[in-house]
């Protein structure tokens, strides 16, 4: 798999913009509403913990490798 690491940088980026404070800061993990909606649907257990990482449900790593190859992956030529 050859992966496009300019999307991920992209889409990085992208995400730190839903934690902007002070005009130019962002916080360096995902928006806690986003992982509350990606819960309600069904996709990650409940993100309430201590811990600093989620565990995905069966659908939520399919989703989220499907996901994966569409936005980063490099097409093959």
């Amino acid at each position: 798999m050859d992966i496009d690491e300019d999307k991920i940088a992209e889409a990085a980026l992208a995400l730190m913009y839903l934690t902007l404070h002070d005009h130019f800061r962002a916080w360096k993990q995902i928006d806690w509403e986003v992982t509350h909606r990606l819960h309600e649907k069904g996709l990650i257990c409940d993100p309430v913990s201590k811990a600093k990482s989620v565990v995905l449900t069966k659908e939520g790593l399919k989703q989220s490798e499907a996901l994966f190859n569409k936005l980063f992956v490099k097409n093959k030529r």
